[in-house]
Parts: structure tokens; sequence; C-alpha cells
């Protein structure tokens, strides 16, 4: 049984621009999935519906079955979904260990050096690390967190190649090891190959692609 499931779902932008036309997939829980399409192409309002961030113009999001606007955005954002933002979205005057000791009851310090911060770095406020540093500590608190659902807009993206390398090894490690659903918006055919299924946005539909057509495109680049 899938732990998300999209149905028939549409959104519009106040200017009445569609960018979501009729969406239906499942993900499962136990897999990775990657989300590839040019950039304005509705990835991120996705992510943000399958987090209850945004609510759609019409079309049902479930949970375990259940319709998260009948139950509740801020129930599903609170328990189900952890999220890995672009912009980080780390408490600012924390620092990492803090940020990750709100999420989970674990340890912090395991899982933030695991994503490769220090001791010292770990106890650090974090608007003295660098962006990739500010980036392990909102991965670490995603992966420290209770959510069965991980979403990620562009992981990888403010890291260099070998630590993005290692970042999606462990999202995948979360999936396969820990049970966890990991959806992860990107435009890295690097990672998009590591996925276990890749969907490619096009003019408003949700397509699951080829694996072929991931490797033909990162040979080109």
């Amino acid at each position: 049984m899938s732990i998300l499931e999209v149905k028939g779902l549409q959104y519009s932008y106040e200017n009445k621009k569609r960018v979501l036309r009729g969406i239906n997939a499942q993900m499962e829980q136990g897999k990775m999935y990657a989300i590839l399409g040019p950039s304005g192409c509705g990835k991120t309002t996705l992510l943000s519906l399958l987090g209850g961030l945004d609510s759609p113009s019409s079309g049902q999001i479930l949970y375990q079955g259940k319709d998260i606007a009948k139950t509740g955005f801020a129930d599903h954002r609170r328990n189900h979904v952890a999220f890995i933002f672009q912009s980080y979205n780390l408490i600012d005057y924390l620092t990492p260990m803090e940020n990750v000791a709100l999420t989970s009851k674990l340890p912090p310090l395991p899982i933030l050096e695991q994503l490769g911060l220090t001791a010292e770095e770990a106890k650090r406020n974090v608007l003295k690390l660098s962006g990739g540093q500010q980036q392990r500590g909102a991965i670490a608190r995603a992966l420290a967190s209770d959510a069965q659902v991980i979403l990620g807009d562009e992981p990888t993206g403010n890291l260099d190649e070998d630590t993005a390398a290692e970042i999606t090894a462990i999202l995948k490690d979360s999936a396969h090891k820990s049970g966890k659903c990991v959806v992860i918006v990107t435009h890295s055919n690097e990672l998009a190959k590591e996925a276990d299924v890749v969907f490619r946005l096009r003019k408003g539909d949700l397509q699951i692609s080829d694996a072929s057509e991931i490797e033909q495109e990162r040979k080109k680049k």
C-alpha cells in the first residue's frame, strides 16, 4: 500500500496559470523518488502540496489512505513529513545540534557527524556556518525526525560533487534501511539515477521517466 497517493491533483496560481493538470501518482515507503523538470514547471509547488504547505485547486493528497485536507494540513506537517528546504530554514539563533534536537529524541551529534559536520561545527551558531554546512544541518534535522516521509527541495544543490554523492547515499539508505519514503525535487541527473523511481513533470503532467533517458541526459553534460 502506498503511503502517499495523489489523485487528480490540479493547481493554479492566482493569475490563473495552471501548473498541475490532474496528476495521479503513488509513493511507497522504502523507496526514494526523484522529480525532474525544467525551472518553473511546478516541481516545488508539487512538493509543497505533498507536504501540506499549500492546498490544491482540486484533487486529493492521501496519506495512508486518508485525505490530508480532512485530517488537517497542520497535523500532516507536524506528524507525517519532514522537509529539506533550499533555504535551509534552520532556526538561526540555535546551533545545528539544537536544531536537530527539536525534531528528535535521539542524540543529535552522531547524525550531524555522519553528514560531515565536526563536533565543533555542530555546536556553532548556524549563521557562522557556510551554506554547505547549514544544508548538512537541515538534512540532519529531517533524517533525525520520526516522520515517515522526507521531502527535499534540491537537497544537494549547495554541496560539492563528492559531498552531494555522500548525501544522496544517506538519503537512499534512509529509504531502503529505515523504511522512509523519500521524495526529492532536483535538477541533478546524478541524484536522479540513484532514485528507485524517477518522475518527470512535463506541461503539468507527472510521468514516470525511463532510466535510459536519464542516462542519456547525464552523458550530454
